[in-house]
């Protein structure tokens, strides 16, 4: 897998987007995403990730601000940016009476590409496609429409891919034949933006993880290190004989659980003192026995809900 590198595939900086209405769905968004690398933009509904992605793909226009792809101007030199992205959205938008393989050889005709059957075949047998090469896209079940879809985006052999939403709606094979396909894009130089609702998919599959809401970029930082900023440790001990309460002087970082029959210890993972010896050491002068214990961390989606919970407090 080639290393990713902290050069810039894309470069947005001071995006902002206000509609006719009224509503700013962006408010100054600067974000580097470097090449090669699997980014997962992660938010609410309505916190601005649709709209990010369709300014950068050239289907919405931009209020202000600047973006670059693999450093073309998406506005001053768009042919030369579009060809470089592929787009896979989140709404099923097929030409129903065409097949499979005329959708997306012509979807590659459109980015000036020459035609290129074996990359086309290579695309439809990785999605499962091929036997459907020749059906109409209205006789295809949902699930394959998406795959059609994913097709079409890859058709032109883009280098930056955005996924919005790519497993929204569709069976376990698929979402499990789609992120197989992604490591292998990925594998080739492929840089991958997703958007997803499904948190677990961005912890097992992102680089780099961003939060957005209201329009502002809460944060953008690598996951290992979010998980180990953001992320909180807990020890629980399950004890021999259950406590009515806990006796003083353990500190608000230890309570009761399960009816008193476990405590619950929650403690920083970088601070140079966990304090876990001096709990276990004043447990047993309180007598207080226990038969198990194990540890936990906080989740990424634990982590993303306290972060739009947190927005949310300081908005109101």
């Amino acid at each position: 897998m080639p290393p990713v590198t902290d050069t810039s595939i894309i470069d947005i900086r001071g995006l902002t987007k206000t509609y006719a209405s009224g509503f700013q769905a962006l408010k100054g968004v600067d974000l580097q995403i470097r090449r090669g690398e699997i980014f997962a933009l992660l938010g609410p509904n309505g916190a601005g990730k649709t709209t990010l992605i369709s300014i950068v793909c050239g289907i919405v226009n931009a209020s202000s601000g600047s973006v670059l792809a693999d450093g073309h101007d998406i506005v001053r030199d768009f042919r030369a940016a579009r060809s470089k992205i592929g787009l896979v959205p989140q709404e099923l938008s097929t030409d129903a009476f065409e097949s499979v393989w005329a959708t997306v050889n012509f979807s590659r005709g459109l980015f000036g590409k020459p035609p290129n059957p074996a990359h086309l075949e290579k695309v439809l047998r990785d999605l499962s496609l091929w036997d459907k090469k020749d059906s109409k896209i209205m006789a295809l079940s949902g699930g394959m429409k998406r795959r059609v879809l994913i097709a079409k985006a890859l058709a032109h052999e883009p280098q930056i891919l955005f996924l919005d939403e790519p497993t929204a709606g569709v069976d376990v094979e698929l979402r499990h034949d789609m992120w197989q396909m992604v490591r292998r894009l990925r594998e080739n130089g492929v840089t991958i933006i997703l958007t997803t609702h499904y948190i677990e998919e961005a912890e097992d599959m992102a680089d780099r993880i961003g939060v957005i809401n209201h329009g502002e970029l809460v944060l953008v930082e690598d996951k290992a290190t979010l998980m180990r900023k953001l992320g909180k440790k807990q020890l629980t001990l399950h004890l021999q004989a259950p406590l009515q309460r806990i006796p003083d002087g353990f500190g608000d970082r230890l309570e009761l659980a399960e009816d008193g029959h476990a405590l619950v210890y929650t403690f920083d993972v970088q601070a140079d003192d966990t304090g876990i010896a001096a709990l276990l050491r004043r447990l047993n002068e309180h007598g207080i026995d226990f038969k198990d214990l194990h540890s936990s961390e906080s989740s990424l989606e634990e982590i993303f809900v306290s972060l739009v919970r947190q927005g949310r407090e300081a908005r109101a």
